[in-house]
């Protein structure tokens, strides 16, 4: 019963995280639009909204893969160096 009770912790912890990230995502897409087209209005051109949205789109999706591929500050990267070069670790 203890395993169950582990699999639905875990399980809506995992569901409120993905609300969570749907939220932001949301909140970053409309201000990315924004951007977007104020950027175009200022540089002279005049897209239409199909355009923006994509571009908003795309910019977003990068945010977010981006986000997702960076290493998680855990105590496995916060150490100190070993060697005397006294360069990052991870990338000796």
């Amino acid at each position: 019963m203890a395993t169950l009770g582990r699999l639905m912790a875990t399980l809506l912890a995992s569901a409120v995280g993905i609300g969570v990230m749907v939220v932001l995502a949301t909140i970053v897409f409309f201000i990315t639009t924004f951007v977007v087209s104020t950027g175009s209005g200022l540089a002279g051109y005049d897209p239409s909204g199909d355009f923006i949205v994509l571009s908003a789109a795309l910019i977003v999706v990068a945010v977010i893969l981006t986000g997702g591929f960076t290493p998680r500050m855990t105590a496995q990267y916060v150490q100190e160096p070993t060697g005397s070069s006294g360069e990052d670790p991870m990338y000796d």
